[in-house]
C-alpha cells in the first residue's frame, strides 16, 4: 500500500528534512517537500494532491489549525489527511488543531515506525470511506442497469410482467436486506403497490418468469449464478431463493467497487 501513498512534508528547521525524506522514501512512500510556511503548504497541497500532509504546528503565515481549516475550504479532487508535529505539548493548540481537522498530533522527536503506522491507518480509513461513498452514490439507474443485465443473461423475457416484478424485487432486496425475509408480507405488497396490482399476481408472475428462464435459459449461465445452491429434487429456485441469490451477487459486486 505504501508505494501508492503520496506525502507532503514541510521543511524542518533543524536540517533533518533530507533524513526524514530518505527514511520515508526507503519505506516506499512518495515524498514531496515544501517550505515551512502555511500558505506554501496550501498551495503545494493544491498542486500535488497528497494523501497525507505532515505539517509543523507553528509556521509563518498560517499555523497548523489555520492550514487545516483552509484545506477544508479548498476545491480539491481529494482532501489530504493532516498529521501535525510539534516540538512540545500544548493542550490548547492540539485541541484547536484536532477540531480544525488534524488527524493526529506527534511530538518530536517521534519514532518513524509510529509515523508510518499512522499514515497507513489514515490512508486505509480514507480508502474505506471512499469506497463506502461510491457504493452509497450508486444511482438507482446504475442499479437498475446491473439487475437488467443479469436478468437478460439468465434468460428472463423482458415482455412478460414477471420480468418487471422480478427486477423491482431484486432492487428492493438490495436496498433493504431484511425484506427478503418477509417476501409475502412486505416484498410482494411493495411491488404490487408500485405497479397497481395485487401481491398474489406479483407472486404468480415472478414464479412464471422463473419457470420460463429455467425452461429456455442458458444452462451454463444458470449454473454460474445458482450452482448447487438449488436442491436437485426441486429443480427451479423458489421466488425468494431467486431474488436472494441475485441480490446477494449484486451486493457483493457493489462492495468490491
Amino acid at each position: 500500500m505504501t508505494e501508492k501513498i503520496k506525502l507532503l512534508m514541510t521543511e524542518d528547521p533543524r536540517d533533518t528534512t533530507k533524513i526524514s525524506k530518505n527514511i520515508l522514501s526507503d519505506k516506499g512512500y512518495r515524498v514531496e517537500i515544501c517550505a515551512r510556511d502555511g500558505k506554501a503548504v496550501i498551495e503545494a497541497a493544491k498542486q500535488s494532491l497528497p494523501d497525507v500532509i505532515i505539517v509543523d504546528m507553528y509556521m509563518p503565515s498560517f499555523d497548523a489549525p489555520a492550514v487545516c481549516k483552509a484545506l477544508k475550504n479548498q476545491n480539491m479532487a481529494k482532501k489530504p489527511a493532516v498529521i501535525v508535529t510539534a516540538n512540545y505539548e500544548n493542550g490548547f493548540m492540539e485541541k484547536e488543531a484536532v477540531e480544525a481537522g488534524a488527524a493526529c498530533i506527534l511530538i518530536k522527536p517521534f519514532d518513524y515506525d509510529v509515523l508510518c503506522e499512522r499514515i497507513d491507518k489514515l490512508c486505509s480509513a480514507k480508502l474505506e470511506i471512499s469506497r463506502a461513498n461510491e457504493r452509497k452514490n450508486l444511482s438507482e439507474l446504475d442499479l437498475e442497469v446491473m439487475v437488467t443485465e443479469i436478468l437478460h443473461q439468465i434468460g428472463v423475457p423482458a415482455h412478460i410482467k414477471g420480468y418487471q416484478y422480478l427486477r423491482t424485487s431484486i432492487i428492493l432486496s438490495i436496498e433493504n436486506r431484511e425484506i427478503i425475509n418477509h417476501i409475502t408480507k412486505e416484498l410482494y405488497p411493495s411491488v404490487a403497490k408500485k405497479y397497481k396490482t395485487t401481491a398474489t399476481r406479483v407472486e404468480r408472475a415472478i414464479r412464471h418468469a422463473i419457470e420460463v428462464a429455467w425452461d429456455r435459459g442458458d444452462v451454463d449461465v444458470l449454473n454460474a449464478y445458482f450452482g448447487y445452491t438449488i436442491h436437485n429434487q426441486k429443480g427451479k429456485p423458489t421466488n425468494s431463493e431467486f431474488v436472494a441469490m441475485i441480490s446477494d451477487k449484486i451486493s457483493l459486486k457493489i462492495k468490491a467497487m
